[in-house]
């Protein structure tokens, strides 16, 4: 028994061909995602370089799907470091890209906004258990009036998410109620609303996208991020040890963190709500192909070129952008080219690490100096894995990752001397789509892909 796996991305779709029984990993494929025009015809490229026997014998399909912006969330809260956060978290952790947030009474400028932004769905939550009702109630009003053509999903304030419910029903496409995502101060519970989430993309949003063909045709049952989610739980629970993905990827970069992100040093207080133990951050202006542009303009192009083995004038590292822009699926040509995309890679990977990794703060109080820490404490994560085409196919990938590991800010709370494993293969969401149904196979398959290449210790 053979199945395929099919992660459409934003720039190169990539197959693999495994066997359940005895489980394994047959051969792989990729070609450059053909969102212009029809998914399935990078697919059908990517499948030739298979052979009739190989295919023989393939007796089921799954697929998991970034293409053409991914999964796009809104989250609407109360209190911005509270409801908003935590809404925020939950659409994260079902594999989407937030657009935006926003917090207390939506105005109009707000409501044009979420309009103009065009988001597959939009999450409303809003107080606590028995707590504030009155903002809840207004933003669906105020949704409801807009008729925004988008469904909702509500996750706020139990005691009044059915009336807001009732006020945007036959106002939007589609309205689900699940559990509220911060139903006590302080407490997050994201699950119900990641599955609400999940079973609106499968029902609702692959339809509203143009996907119905590629659901029906392929099996498309997730976001590719909720996949690469699911492969790194699978490692954490299955290891006993917390791991970073870091996922560089063509229009974002994304962060997982499976940890619990305690303090690991004394004289720290925390702020802020608590940190989910999966966490998720996904960065669209630190993509390598989609949006290179943007990020040049949050990493000046002076600081890229100092991470290349040579001297090197900015124009020629603008020009090869320019190039990328022109053609995204773009490959290298040569060395030079190949050190650009490192160095590119490399601060990339430093400021995604910077956003989603805690920081400290240093405060003084009658009793003395004290440090505030604000997030996750990610210094002593063991492992962290990394994936994304520009690290798989770059000519070092170790030597770029212990660069980007390397935060100049000591303030910083991302690892300091973990394991580093590669995703050799690009299979790491191949994993996630087998890990729920065929949990051996997708071990089977994390072992052929991980490949250690040591510690950024000393």
């Amino acid at each position: 028994m053979k199945m395929l796996l099919i992660d459409f991305g934003s720039t190169y779709t990539k197959v693999a061909l495994v066997s359940l029984d005895p489980p394994g990993l047959l051969a792989t494929a990729q070609a450059p995602t053909t969102v212009e025009s029809d998914l399935m015809e990078g697919l059908e490229t990517a499948l030739e370089s298979f052979s009739t026997a190989q295919l023989n014998g393939v007796t089921a399909r799954r697929a998991c799907s970034s293409a053409a912006g991914g999964l796009r969330i809104v989250a609407v809260g109360l209190v911005p470091g509270l409801t908003v956060k935590a809404a925020r978290e939950a659409a994260l952790g079902a594999g989407a890209r937030v657009l935006s947030a926003y917090g207390y009474t939506l105005n109009q400028e707000e409501i044009d906004e979420i309009y103009n932004l065009k988001p597959d769905l939009l999450l409303l939550a809003g107080g606590t258990d028995g707590g504030n009702r009155q903002v809840i109630l207004e933003n669906a009003a105020r949704i409801a009036d807009a008729r925004l053509a988008v469904p909702v999903i509500v996750a706020g304030n139990k005691s009044a998410a059915y009336e807001a419910a009732s006020l945007l029903e036959g106002k939007v496409p589609r309205v689900v109620v699940t559990g509220n995502v911060m139903p006590e101060v302080n407490r997050l519970q994201v699950e119900p609303a990641r599955k609400a989430i999940r079973e609106l993309y499968l029902s609702e949003i692959t339809r509203a996208r143009g996907l119905e063909k590629i659901q029906q045709q392929v099996g498309l049952v997730m976001p590719t991020p909720l996949a690469v989610m699911q492969a790194g739980e699978l490692y954490w629970k299955d290891t006993g040890k917390e791991v970073i993905i870091v996922d560089l990827g063509g229009a974002t970069t994304d962060i997982h963190s499976f940890a619990d992100g305690r303090p690991r040093g004394g004289g720290r207080i925390v702020k802020g709500p608590p940190e989910p133990l999966v966490k998720r951050s996904v960065e669209g202006d630190l993509g390598l192909r989609v949006s290179l542009s943007a990020l040049l303009t949050v990493i000046p192009p002076e600081e890229v070129v100092k991470e290349l083995p040579f001297v090197a004038e900015t124009e020629e590292l603008l020009g090869y952008v320019r190039n990328i822009a022109s053609s995204r699926a773009l490959l290298p040509r040569n060395n030079r080219e190949r050190a650009y995309d490192g160095a590119i890679a490399v601060c990339a990977i430093r400021e995604a690490l910077r956003r989603h990794a805690g920081y400290l703060t240093e405060t003084y109080t009658p009793e003395g100096r004290l440090w505030v820490q604000e997030g996750k404490d990610l210094t002593g994560v063991a492992a962290v894995i990394a994936t994304g085409g520009a690290l798989i196919q770059g000519d070092n990938p170790g030597l770029v990752l212990k660069a980007g590991l390397a935060q100049k800010d000591p303030r910083v709370l991302s690892p300091r001397s973990p394991q580093i494993l590669i995703d050799r293969a690009y299979l790491l969401a191949t994993v996630g789509l087998l890990a729920e149904e065929w949990p051996e196979v997708a071990r089977a398959v994390l072992r052929e892909t991980l490949l250690p290449l040591g510690g950024i210790a000393g």
